[in-house]
Formats: structure tokens, C-alpha cells, sequence
């Protein structure tokens, strides 16, 4: 496999990865700014690793002076998420219903007529609103207030508090600007969910030249929770992708002497296996191991102490668990 294979393949996982998390609990996250954000990620990031402008300019494909155009471009924009048709189409519905669909449609009319009786068919089946009547006769309402913010917040001030600390924990010491720059979230809001984890005492604050720092040496995001776990998937895949990133940097190559890396199993039993027990509780295992070690590398670091020169260690453990058919059979050995 040579590595544009390898590119094309992350690329489309990525995708799978970015389209669930786009309809997830009933939602339809925008999407227009996604393509223009890669760009601008990846050439940055093609920068950062010594890149000059002509050579990553020559990898997209570009002239200099088009490439330096549109990376300037979306510099100046990137903030700005923009609004999807189905976001529009949820407030007019919750600022005018009910409505009927006759009125929808004349609102939006300078949208396509096909895209907007799917956004409210859309709407209905994922329970974010009801319908009454047919046709042209059609009256659409929103849930009620109280289902219709746990669908549409799932309890967002918890949950920017958590992606807060863990952008925090990834970038500081950062300023408000750069954790508002890197998370898109409003600097106002970030800088209330900052305040309640300063006074948990969860991050640190230090004052600095160009303005406050924060910074945190612990990160904790626990079990059980509704909210939050956006913070929880975003700092999982984060250190997946560093840990690869850093083991590129060393080799490519595994050991028995690795201090980063990681490895893949794959593993075929069935429901009653002798082994099933073993296999499907490892991750309670690992979790439960894995906090008790954390709480006592606290709690030794609390009472002596930390050198300035420091390891930082970043372990994590995924499994999938998926039921399947299959016709082939299993060779048994004699």
C-alpha cells in the first residue's frame, strides 16, 4: 500500500466519522464550511511541517498566487459557520408555527422547492417537529419546549464546559482567542464555561503578555453522562491521531520497545463462547484499571510535585462490538 492509498482511505473513514456526527441525536449540522476548512487546516498544517508556500501550493494542484488568494480568503472567514437551509427552516417554524406548509414553502421560495419540502419531511421523521394535515394543507409545529431543547442543545452548557476543559488540557496554556479560534465557539460562552472550571478548580489561569492563559494538567470526563461527550470523542480521536502522527515521526515500524504506538485485534466469537466474557469485558477492565492508576499518579503528583521536565503520557482503548450472519463456515481443526 503506498501512502496516497493510505490518505484516500483515512479520508473516507474520516468522512463516515464526520456524517455521523453531522445527524447525530436528530440534527443537521451545517456542512456548507467543511470542504473550505479542510483546505485551510491542511495547508496550514503542511506549513507548520516545513512546507514553503510553493511547494504545498504545488500539492493542492495550485499556482502560488491562487493559493496565497484563497488561503488569505478563508482566513478571514473561517469563524463563519454560515446557517444550512434545515437550521433556517427549524427557527421559522419555531418563531411562526404553527405554519402551514403552503407558508414554509413562500418563505423559502428563493430556495429549491424540492430541498425545502425535504428539510420539513426531514423535520418530521426525526421527531425535531409534527405534522398535521396533507399537502398544501399541511400544518407543521415544533416539539414541545422541553423536547425540543434536549434535542437541539443536549445540554449545551455542559457540554461547551467539557470541550472547553479539553481543549485546554490539548492547547494550554492558551488564550481565550486561540480556544475560541480552534473550537468555533463564541469567545462569550467559552469564557463563562472557563470560569466555572477555574472556580472547580479543574484548569489554572496565568496572566501572560498577550493577554490571560489557561491551562490544565488533568483531564477527566466521566461515565454516564448525556452531555459532554462530544468533548469525550474529540479528545478520543485526538490522541488517536497523535499518537499515529508521532509514531510516523519515530518509525514505521512496530516493536517490542515501543513507547508509542499502538496495535489492532481483530477477533470472531459468538454469544456463550468460553472466551466472550474475557474479550467483551476488557474495556470495563481497562476503564476501571486505568482510573485507579490515574487517581494514585494524582495523588503522588499533589503531594510532591512535578519537574519541569515531565513525560506526558496519552493511553486510550477502543472497541467495536458488531452481531453479523454469515453463511461460511468454520473449519474445525482435527
Amino acid at each position: 500500500m503506498n501512502v496516497r492509498i493510505l490518505i484516500d482511505g483515512i479520508v473516507r473513514q474520516t468522512m463516515v466519522l464526520i456524517a455521523q456526527l453531522a445527524t447525530s441525536g436528530g440534527l443537521r449540522a451545517p456542512l456548507a464550511h467543511v470542504a473550505e476548512q479542510v483546505f485551510l487546516e491542511l495547508s496550514k498544517e503542511l506549513e507548520n511541517q516545513g512546507l514553503t508556500k510553493k511547494v504545498t501550493a504545488d500539492m493542492f494542484g495550485m499556482a502560488l498566487r491562487t493559493y496565497q488568494r484563497r488561503t488569505h480568503r478563508l482566513s478571514q472567514s473561517v469563524t463563519d459557520r454560515g446557517r444550512s437551509l434545515w437550521e433556517a427552516v427549524l427557527d421559522f417554524i419555531q418563531e411562526e408555527g404553527p405554519v402551514s406548509r403552503d407558508e414554509v414553502l413562500t418563505r423559502f421560495r428563493h430556495d429549491d422547492g424540492i430541498s425545502v419540502r425535504g428539510v420539513l419531511r426531514d423535520l418530521t421523521e426525526s421527531g425535531v417537529a409534527f405534522s398535521s394535515g396533507s399537502g398544501s394543507n399541511a400544518v407543521y409545529r415544533l416539539a414541545t419546549d422541553e423536547e425540543l431543547t434536549k434535542i437541539q442543545r443536549n445540554s449545551e452548557a455542559f457540554g461547551i464546559e467539557a470541550l472547553a476543559w479539553s481543549l485546554v488540557f490539548r492547547e494550554g496554556p492558551a488564550t481565550l482567542e486561540r480556544l475560541s479560534s480552534i473550537s468555533g465557539v463564541p469567545s462569550d460562552k467559552l469564557e463563562s464555561a472557563l470560569s466555572m472550571l477555574i472556580d472547580s478548580g479543574r484548569i489554572q489561569r496565568s496572566e501572560s503578555e498577550d493577554g490571560p492563559r489557561y491551562q490544565s494538567n488533568r483531564l477527566v470526563l466521566g461515565l454516564e453522562q448525556t452531555a459532554g461527550w462530544e468533548a469525550a470523542v474529540l479528545d478520543h480521536f485526538s490522541s488517536l491521531v497523535k499518537t499515529i502522527v508521532l509514531k510516523l515521526q519515530i518509525d514505521q515500524k512496530a516493536t517490542h520497545a515501543d513507547e508509542t504506538g499502538g496495535s489492532t485485534y481483530h477477533l470472531t466469537l459468538f454469544r456463550g463462547h468460553p472466551f466472550e466474557d474475557e474479550v467483551l469485558g476488557e474495556l470495563h477492565r481497562f476503564r476501571r484499571r486505568f482510573s485507579a492508576l490515574r487517581d494514585q499518579i494524582d495523588r503522588y503528583n499533589d503531594e510532591h510535585g512535578l519537574p519541569t521536565r515531565r513525560l506526558r503520557v496519552d493511553t486510550y482503548y477502543g472497541q467495536r462490538v458488531v452481531e453479523e450472519e454469515s453463511d461460511e463456515p468454520i473449519e474445525q481443526a482435527v
